[in-house]
């Protein structure tokens, strides 16, 4: 099996989120809807990825920075091809990406109920930080 990685662009959209969706442990909002995505991917060139195999979408990860650190959202690998080191490869070009555009450091966010997530980003040398918790606000609360 052959798989490429490229750079990922909005026209990529309905194969990731079919992807995202049919993966447990992401969890979407209305963040994910293309219109997000597209300024996402214009914000943060080349740094989103998309793995192909076989003629098909094999995995898929935004990757983006604010100037000072990194986040790595919604890595995902098909189901049917996990455990051949397409999540690890996604994974380190993000940090390269992040380098070659001088970030130190990245952030991920992944659920707690997440053990199978959470165990492949510590296989890759990612540490839990207890130190820090995290905080969401609404910009424009409801109502």
């Amino acid at each position: 099996m052959s798989v490429t990685v490229r750079p990922m662009t909005i026209a990529d959209y309905d194969d990731v989120l079919a992807l995202w969706r049919a993966t447990e442990g992401v969890g979407l909002s209305a963040a994910d809807e293309r219109p997000q995505i597209e300024r996402y991917l214009a914000r943060n060139p080349g740094l989103s990825l998309v793995a192909a195999a076989d003629g098909r979408l094999a995995g898929a990860v935004l990757c983006g920075h604010d100037g000072r650190r990194g986040y790595i959202h919604h890595l995902a690998v098909a189901a049917d091809l996990r455990g051949r080191g397409i999540g690890r490869e996604l994974a380190a070009r993000c940090m390269e990406g992040l380098a070659a555009v001088d970030i130190s450091r990245c952030h991920i966010f992944v659920f707690a109920r997440n053990t199978e997530g959470q165990g492949f980003w510590r296989a890759i040398g990612w540490k839990l930080r207890a130190d820090l918790e995290v905080m969401s606000r609404d910009v424009r609360p409801e109502g």
